[in-house]
């Protein structure tokens, strides 16, 4: 701060100065400025001076105010030697209102709470809200939860055992310590479900039917939402049993058969017909003949790829979808002491550990890449190596004799991009061979359908709202291509009945727009600590006999811990942190589940409750009615008081 000076007058002062002039010349003495004019510079921008000035100031009555910011010197007579008085030309300043944003009395800015999408939510194919649901768990309200589970999917146990859960690779506790058992959970509450025989409610009917293609995951997952909406439902499947691959192509030691088909039948409780081992060959004569409004078709992708490998026993060769159904159905195959297995999807893990319960000794995957390009999961890959199975990597098949297999080494290509054969070769022994190569959908049925578009790799093109291009008609599931997982099926058959419940009101389903997501960096976590994952309890490799299920679920005291770990991500989960830092009492409190809301006539917008959320709930916004002139919103003048 520096002063602007103006001429001193003994006599003028004097008079108006309380007292004898003794006191006063003490006072003037203290304020006198220096002869030279940059001492009296630097004497003006002294600290020290200026407190003098205040405190002789306040003593004698005087105004002390010190509001210039330029400095002047001023002499009454520039031909005799002056003293310079710092006596303020304005006893009633304005202070510079600011210094910096936030530091006055306008606000620039202003807290709002915000709900943004948790990278959980944002990865699970089927688009369940994971963070509400996990809430719910946590606080024992466990009925509510699982409704809120089945909101969206209507396999929760079954999820909870299959599901390769994306959402925990998305997770940001993992960037703490370790992401959340989603996995756990969701089986926790699909067991306790089936055991209470929890229900799900349906809307009354409304006379429109619809006919679904397909008893797999999208089928099933399709036909549920239909019938909560108050369609009536038909499933048609070509198998003797429901369920699609989750029935024929996912083992039972990681799928039990019962919790699948209680599910399953829990939709069937729900008014959903199913009609099995029936094939469906034109689908519009089978949508007239049943008086259908409209038709969702999900037949998977059945069909094993095949290789074209030179073989002297083609007996010998065999599909791993094929072995996995024989299986299933009690008729497993002779495959002999040493079986190879060429892939290195999920699929070839789970037809390795098939053969080893099988009885054979050694059961070798034969794929063409490295472990880094393996597309199986980790958590499979790791039990399958626990279990004995065994991998010759960067290798590929040229041709299977009666009891070896030759394979090319194959390196990586110079761009990085695949694998190259090198030319070396080497035989590997082997009494059988299985191909999990990938699978495909037979969609012949499809062709004579007028508007359908079948895509390259025998794959149905549908549009945005589902539809193949025939009025009434849909898909979904494998048979439209993508990542083709039990879950990203749930997910097209949960969003082919939004559009068909849509289509038969004649109106269009437009999906709501996704706020945006939460990373690890936008927490504020400084009381977080940590705290361990509940692992499930696994069945020793010894141990692992036959078909049983080989891991244990959580128990309720273990999964309601494990619920707890979330950080709810984006969303206010009620901590107070902001309700007790603002030092204004600016955040009203709503109640339990009303959360809070903010007091604008009592805000300063000084952003501490924003720098106290831990889940970045609250964000700062520029005062949205800034004056036409481009000043900056006051405060309010007068605040009011919290009652």
């Amino acid at each position: 701060m520096s002063l602007e000076f103006e001429p001193f007058r003994t006599t003028k002062v004097a008079k108006n100065a309380p007292g004898s002039s003794a006191p006063w010349r003490a006072a003037r003495n203290t304020v006198m400025a220096p002869p030279s004019r940059a001492a009296a510079w630097k004497r003006a921008a002294s600290h020290e001076t200026l407190t003098a000035i205040k405190s002789n100031a306040r003593k004698y009555g005087l105004n002390h105010r010190l509001p210039m910011v330029t400095c002047r010197p001023l002499f009454s007579n520039p031909g005799r030697k002056h003293a310079m008085s710092l006596i303020l030309k304005d006893l009633t300043p304005v202070y510079k209102t600011t210094i910096a944003k936030g530091t006055s009395p306008t606000r620039w800015q202003r807290p709002i709470y915000v709900d943004l999408l948790p990278p959980c939510n944002n990865a699970c194919p089927a688009g369940l809200n994971i963070q509400a649901w996990l809430e719910l768990a946590q606080a024992g309200r466990y009925h509510e939860a699982w409704l809120k589970y089945m909101e969206e999917n209507p396999l929760p146990s079954t999820h909870g055992r299959a599901c390769y859960h994306p959402c925990e690779s998305a997770c940001n506790r993992q960037f703490l310590d370790q992401s959340i058992a989603v996995h756990a959970l969701d089986r926790f509450l699909g067991d306790m479900a089936l055991t209470r025989r929890w229900t799900v409610p349906v809307q009354p009917s409304t006379s429109r039917r619809v006919l679904v293609v397909g008893a797999g995951p999208a089928g099933l997952a399709c036909a549920y939402h239909l019938r909560r909406m108050g369609h009536e439902v038909e499933i048609r499947d070509a198998g003797a049993e429901p369920g699609g691959m989750m029935h024929y192509g996912i083992p039972a030691y990681r799928l039990p058969r019962d919790k699948l088909m209680s599910e399953i039948e829990r939709i069937r409780a729900m008014g959903v017909t199913m009609t099995p081992n029936y094939r469906v060959n034109d689908i519009i004569a089978e949508k007239e003949a049943g008086g259908f409004d409209a038709v969702f078709i999900a037949v998977g992708a059945q069909i094993g790829n095949h290789l074209d490998i030179p073989s002297m026993d083609g007996s010998k060769m065999i599909h791993a979808l094929s072995l996995l159904e024989d299986v299933e159905h009690g008729r497993p195959p002779q495959l002999g002491r040493v079986v190879g297995i060429i892939g290195g999807g999920n699929t070839a893990v789970d037809v390795a550990r098939v053969a080893r319960r099988l009885g054979a000794e050694e059961a070798v995957l034969i794929y063409r890449s490295d472990r880094a390009h393996m597309r199986a999961h980790p958590h499979e890959v790791h039990e399958a190596f626990a279990e004995g199975v065994k991998v010759k990597w960067m290798s590929t098949v040229k041709q299977f004799g009666t009891e070896e297999v030759v394979v090319e080494q194959m390196e990586m290509a110079p761009d990085g991009k695949g694998t190259v054969g090198t030319g070396r070769y080497e035989q590997l022994q082997a009494d059988s061979l299985v191909l999990a190569v990938g699978e495909h959908a037979d969609l012949e049925f499809l062709k004579p359908l007028p508007g359908v578009r079948i895509g390259r790799g025998d794959v149905v093109e549908v549009d945005a709202h589902m539809n193949v291009g025939c009025p009434g008609i849909f898909a979904g599931g494998d048979m439209i291509g993508g990542s083709r997982t039990m879950t990203a099926a749930v997910g097209h058959g949960k969003k082919a009945a939004r559009n068909i419940d849509a289509w038969l009101r004649g109106q269009t389903y437009e999906k709501p727009a996704k706020h945006a997501v939460i990373a690890f960096d936008g927490l504020n976590l400084p009381v977080f600590l940590d705290a361990g994952r509940q692992v499930e309890k696994l069945t020793p490799p010894a141990e692992r006999v036959g078909f049983e299920e080989v891991v244990a679920g959580l128990s309720e005291s273990e999964a309601r811990f494990e619920a707890s770990r979330c950080l709810s991500c984006g969303n206010c989960f009620e901590c107070d942190n902001c309700y007790a830092a603002c030092p204004e009492q600016a955040i009203v409190k709503l109640g339990k589940g009303r959360f809070y809301r903010y007091d604008y006539d009592l805000c300063t917008g000084c952003a501490v409750c924003y720098e106290q959320c831990p889940c970045h709930a609250i964000e700062m916004v520029p005062e949205t009615n800034s004056p036409a002139d481009g000043t900056e919103n006051p405060v309010p003048s007068k605040f009011k008081t919290r009652p």
